[in-house]
């Protein structure tokens, strides 16, 4: 079985080319961060992504901030397939393009070996787990109002779950990748599909600053296998994700500098073939929504 990637086109026009990886709402009240979510909107942002890992459960959460008002895309980034059935991905999916038509992104993911674990679900065979995953969801009934299902998009780093993403969703959504998986993706993709990238930044001109930062967020993913294979898989070596990263691992990985840096950063994305790229700004406060900074990057981004 398989789904047409129709609306790949569309979803990216509606995205826009610029959204936001907003980790730090994880951290606020429900009242907060739909606060928060209505500044970034009026900052020009288009979409906002929510991650999912030991906090708030992905699509509650993007209900929250959906509910707040306005008209931006909030999407997940991701919600794991591990966490709930196929059935209640896809209805809850549903729920929430009925009452919020237009607005809302499935982001799905496999997940890690170190979190699904704690769900006692497993963790071999990625590629195949959310294909079955894919067949289960298109086949879910649902007993409410003819709604269309919002678009999905895959959390895709390797050639065959970009392929996956390409036949059976709107697009992909790389996480923790440097600018030349954005060649690769797109290349993989072919022209309908979104490509939306994440991408970690530091508003921050001192080296050393910068690459501390860099390097505290990193040490979340090094160690993770998916993440440290699709990087070898892009000719970085274990000298380069040893202790930490390399600088210039670090500096592929985290644009840091100015706003003028982080905007040719972007630029180098979308040059690349991305159509949105979501940035998600590192400070030593993790829980400060970032909004100076977010401000500064809208304006240098043009």
């Amino acid at each position: 079985m398989t789904a047409p990637n129709e609306g790949g086109r569309a979803l990216a026009a509606r995205l826009g080319p610029l959204g936001v990886w907003a980790s730090q709402l994880q951290w606020q009240t429900a009242a907060l961060a739909q606060e928060a979510v209505a500044r970034i909107a009026g900052l020009g942002y288009r979409a906002v992504w929510v991650g999912e890992a030991t906090g708030k459960e992905a699509v509650a959460h993007a209900s929250v901030l959906l509910g707040g008002g306005g008209d931006i895309v909030v999407a997940t980034g991701i919600a794991s397939i591990a966490a709930r059935d196929p059935m209640a991905m896809a209805n809850a999916a549903r729920t929430l393009e009925d009452a919020y038509p237009g607005r809302f992104v499935l982001g799905l993911g496999v997940s890690h070996a170190f979190l699904n674990e704690q769900r006692d679900r497993p963790s071999e065979r990625p590629y195949e787990q959310m294909a079955a995953y894919l067949d289960a969801m298109d086949e879910a009934p649902f007993v409410g109002p003819r709604v269309a299902a919002p678009p999905r998009v895959l959390a895709a780093l390797g050639p065959r779950m970009l392929r996956l993403a390409r036949d059976r969703a709107a697009g992909a959504h790389p996480y923790f990748v440097p600018v030349e998986h954005t060649s690769i993706a797109r290349e993989t993709l072919g022209t309908e599909p979104l490509l939306a990238p994440e991408q970690a930044v530091v508003l921050q001109d001192d080296p050393s600053i910068a690459r501390g930062l860099a390097r505290r967020h990193m040490a979340t993913y090094l160690p993770l296998a998916s993440y440290a294979t699709n990087l070898r898989r892009l000719g970085w070596d274990d000298e380069d994700l040893r202790d930490g990263g390399s600088d210039r691992l670090v500096d592929a990985l985290v644009a840091w500098g100015d706003a003028g840096a982080i905007a040719a950063r972007i630029r180098e994305h979308r040059d690349r073939g991305a159509d949105h790229v979501a940035v998600r700004v590192l400070t030593e406060d993790p829980a400060r929504v970032p909004i100076p900074e977010l401000e500064a990057i809208a304006a240098a981004a043009g």
